[in-house]
């Protein structure tokens, strides 16, 4: 999730970068400033527009332009404004920023990163291209450097409930639940609405074994944005552990209405088919889950289980094969895999595979070879 709009900033050498000041330009100037700082989003697109027609090639007015053409996706059009307005006014931070925006929805991270540095190094102070090159750098395997910017854009912007949920995202991923927890905490407390951040705080809670706490935040997530597939996906998956199958059906199902490209949710639903004993409905939905993630090896190793079942061993060991492609160390696939070709006679192919997944960490693999391979 990335936060496109940002706040009224002090801009460093800016007036050095605009020649010749009129009235008019002063007037754009005023509303290009308050357009950052209003929270009505009409009052922005409106000062927005004026500052446009006012001084159409000032900073502000090819800024705004950029932005309008950032809105409408059309990423393209937005970065060729924005880099002639860094041409014209090289000080502008403000046209960096876009560019690197621009940059990184076109898949170009190494320029994008580039710009937004060259925008705090014009500007110290500017927190949202710290915390956007954060969010850039996690994505790119970079997490101390992450760790760094999130740290400077809210040691400048102490009250960005959104930096600090990034911030507890990656402290989770970095396996410090503790700090993720104090900076899910913050940002609620920042913004009681956040619904987000309760999801995630539930995801927290869930881990930890509060299922109590978990379900209380995802319910609030649901309260707050009854459109969160997210927060419905979760809540099912935690009503499915307490044994509510009916409950985490319906959440799955909205989760996917919310969300029809949601591969693990149709991963997740199948699981639960598959338990309730529908098996065709549990094998349209792990097709549907690797027709929209064809690198998800879980449901290529569910869907292998649930063709042997279905006595279509060709079919299951394709699947099963596939799942250890693409992820080496599932062991449940190795060990799956063992059985099948123990059962049709491939005995020492098959011990291997139980010798991997024992390898893996699965305990009952080593049980599989006393059966299979004395």
């Amino acid at each position: 999730m990335k936060k496109l709009l940002f706040a009224c900033f002090l801009f460093f050498c800016l007036a050095c970068s605009v020649q010749g000041q009129t009235p008019q330009l002063d007037e754009a100037k005023q509303l290009f400033d308050l357009a950052w700082d209003t929270q009505d989003d009409e009052m922005r697109i409106t000062n927005r527009k004026k500052v446009m027609e006012l001084a159409p090639e000032s900073p502000y007015g090819m800024y705004c332009k950029a932005w309008f053409q950032r809105q409408d996706n059309d990423y393209k059009s937005s970065l060729a404004t924005s880099e002639a307005l860094v041409l014209r006014y090289p000080a502008f931070s403000q046209g960096y920023y876009n560019n690197a925006v621009c940059y990184e929805q076109l898949n170009e991270n190494q320029k994008a990163i580039r710009n937004y540095s060259k925008a705090v190094e014009l500007n110290p102070k500017f927190a949202d291209a710290y915390y956007s090159r954060g969010i850039l750098k996690k994505d790119l395997g970079d997490n101390q450097g992450a760790m760094q910017d999130y740290n400077k854009a809210i040691e400048l912007d102490p009250k960005d409930a959104l930096a600090y949920l990034n911030r507890g995202v990656l402290k989770k991923d970095l396996g410090d639940n503790q700090g993720a927890m104090q900076d899910y905490n913050k940002a609620i407390e920042l913004d009681p609405k956040y619904a987000n951040a309760y999801n995630n705080r539930g995801i927290l809670k869930y881990n930890s074994g509060d299922n109590l706490g978990a379900m209380q935040d995802y319910n609030k997530a649901i309260e707050l944005d009854p459109k969160l597939a997210l927060a419905y996906y979760n809540r099912g998956i935690l009503k499915a552990d307490l044994g509510d199958n009916q409950g985490a059906m319906q959440d799955f199902n909205k989760a996917i209405e919310l969300n029809p490209k949601f591969a693990t949710a149709y991963y997740s639903r199948g699981v639960l088919k598959y338990n309730l004993g529908d098996n065709q409905g549990a094998m349209q939905d792990y097709n549907k889950a690797i027709e929209l993630n064809p690198k998800y090896a879980d449901a290529y190793n569910n869907r292998g289980a649930l063709k042997k079942n279905l006595g279509d061993n060709q079919g299951a060991m394709q699947d099963y094969n596939e799942a250890i492609e693409l992820d080496p160390k599932d062991a449940y696939a190795y060990y799956n895999r063992g059985v099948l070709k123990c059962g049709s006679g491939q005995k020492e192919s098959g011990c291997l595979d139980f010798s991997k997944a024992g390898e893996l960490g699965l305990v009952r693999a080593y049980e599989a070879i006393k059966e299979y391979c004395q």
